[in-house]
């Protein structure tokens, strides 16, 4: 498979045709939700093209109250929650206090991130050929030259960004246009959702992941190279 030509030839199709060709192509593929705007779309996409598709998500422990209810009301919407796979670290919050002394964010956020999420989403990974993400190009200057279809060699398998040439504007045209369900934070200017402790809101005119790991030199928690 030449991941860079099958690049070229997709990364400005439209977001429908990228998932059909992934979800065609590679059997063994996930989708990575984190439940933000940009993922509830692909949701939409990918369950009307393919309604048993697989579908994954990292669990910190940590998740704001309206995330979790938000994975719910999807199941619900989408009546798909046998393909829908929680993924999370054995370490319990209260054991992560014990060894690395309380709100491990707080101090060191790298090392929560790797801990509650990084090697999480490992296990998810390494039963897959290929998983399929939510970034795009315009979220931050560390994805600006992310592609549709790229090898991911940070894990070792086929990345799949169907919205990367989308916009902010085409994302929240398609949730009002398909009335796709999102996580009510984004109307109190969270435009990226992550843990509780870690997420602030954005203000005017700020970077769309400005509010995430606020007060640290941190735009990543891993999961993307």
């Amino acid at each position: 498979m030449d991941i860079e030509k099958l690049n070229q030839e997709y990364l400005n199709k439209n977001p429908q045709e990228i998932i059909k060709w992934a979800v065609e192509n590679i059997d063994n593929i996930s989708f990575a939700c984190s439940y933000g705007a940009e993922d509830v779309v692909i949701y939409d996409m990918l369950v009307k093209i393919k309604p048993d598709a697989k579908i994954f998500y990292l669990d910190t422990g940590l998740l704001f109250k309206e995330t979790y209810e938000l994975i719910d009301k999807m199941k619900e919407r989408y009546g798909n929650g046998e393909h829908v796979i929680r993924y999370a670290t054995d370490l319990t919050l209260e054991e992560q206090a014990e060894r690395y002394g309380p709100e491990l964010w707080k101090r060191d956020p790298n090392l929560c991130c790797n801990l509650r999420k990084v090697e999480p989403l490992k296990k998810a990974l390494a039963k897959l050929d290929a998983w399929i993400t939510g970034i795009r190009r315009e979220q931050s200057p560390t994805r600006a030259n992310a592609g549709a279809i790229e090898w991911d060699k940070k894990f070792g398998l086929i990345k799949v960004n169907p919205l990367v040439m989308w916009t902010f504007d085409d994302v929240w045209d398609y949730i009002h246009k398909n009335n796709v369900p999102y996580n009510p934070l984004h109307d109190q200017n969270y435009p990226s959702i992550g843990c509780w402790p870690c997420t602030k809101p954005v203000k005017p005119g700020e970077d769309f992941r400005a509010g995430r790991w606020a007060g640290f030199k941190k735009t990543e928690c891993g999961l993307h190279k």
